[in-house]
């Protein structure tokens, strides 16, 4: 045990130094003024914050936002590991080549992204070859479809690979001895499959919201620091804050994302431990 300390206190420290001082430290600028004497004041900040439009229509949208990728990528995910699973003879072309465009630069995939739904690419030919009308992608409330799509085609393979690896550890022995008892499919998959594959679940289901709150990084690529209010994110009005060095509504606004994504993550780790328990029959 102490050994594996060796090895972790490297890492450890790193943690501690760019990621858990900062989010202790930043509480003090979170209830001050920031004016030359630096006053406390409490939790007004958080009130004012709380009351700001933008931080309402940033914070709406992103939710609505991760609320629609993260379980759509959850879904596709397995769906498609458990696919693949199955494709035995040309599975590891399969796996090596889902994994490609999470390692893609996000700059150059936007540029094709960009080609792809112009006004008048290849997206907006089809619907007119289908006998719809073109469709200004790229603008208003429509623009959530290409980032969303943008999303998922480039977080899949990473979740993909999780679940398949899920998969692949469960032993075959397990089906073989299943089958010969004359277990269904169904009893199957809900006795031996869901029950070894859950703890990985919620690793995907937990990175998957991670990866939909970080949607910021594709919305500012092709809306910029301002885009229209579909798409104004929690991280938009943050980075807005930041470049006119409002630091109080910074760490305000960030502090009360971080009560929320801590709260989603105790819903999901107790509809993990709920799950569990009823797939094993305790009550």
């Amino acid at each position: 045990m102490r050994q594996a300390w060796v090895f972790l206190l490297p890492g450890l420290a790193g943690l501690l130094l760019f990621y858990g001082i900062p989010f202790a430290g930043g509480i003090w600028y979170s209830v001050t003024d920031g004016s030359f004497d630096n006053q406390f004041v409490g939790f007004d900040n958080y009130l004012n914050v709380w009351n700001n439009q933008m931080f309402q229509l940033g914070l709406k949208n992103t939710l609505e936002l991760s609320l629609i990728c993260a379980p759509v990528l959850f879904l596709l995910s397995f769906l498609l590991a458990a696919g693949l699973h199955r494709i035995r003879p040309a599975g590891a072309f399969f796996r090596s080549s889902v994994l490609m465009p999470y390692l893609m630069p996000s700059s150059a995939v936007l540029m094709i992204w960009l080609l792809w739904f112009d006004y008048g690419g290849p997206v907006n030919r089809l619907l007119v070859s289908l006998g719809g009308a073109r469709v200004d992608w790229l603008l208003g409330a429509e623009l959530r479809a290409p980032v969303v799509l943008l999303f998922l085609w480039k977080n899949l393979g990473f979740c993909v690979i999780i679940f398949l690896s899920a998969l692949q550890a469960i032993p075959e022995s397990l089906y073989e001895y299943a089958t010969l008892e004359g277990a269904s499919f169904r009893h199957q998959t809900f006795r031996i499959t869901l029950p070894l594959v859950i703890p990985s679940a919620f690793l995907v289901a937990i990175l998957s919201f991670v990866a939909a709150f970080r949607i910021f990084k594709e919305v500012y690529f092709i809306g910029g620091p301002y885009p229209e209010e579909p798409l104004y994110t929690l991280q938009n009005y943050m980075n807005n804050m930041y470049s006119k060095l409002n630091y109080q509504n910074v760490t305000t606004a960030a502090y009360i994302f971080a009560a929320v994504v801590f709260v989603l993550f105790g819903v999901l780790f107790i509809s993990q431990r709920k799950a569990l328990q009823r797939l094993n029959g305790e009550e």
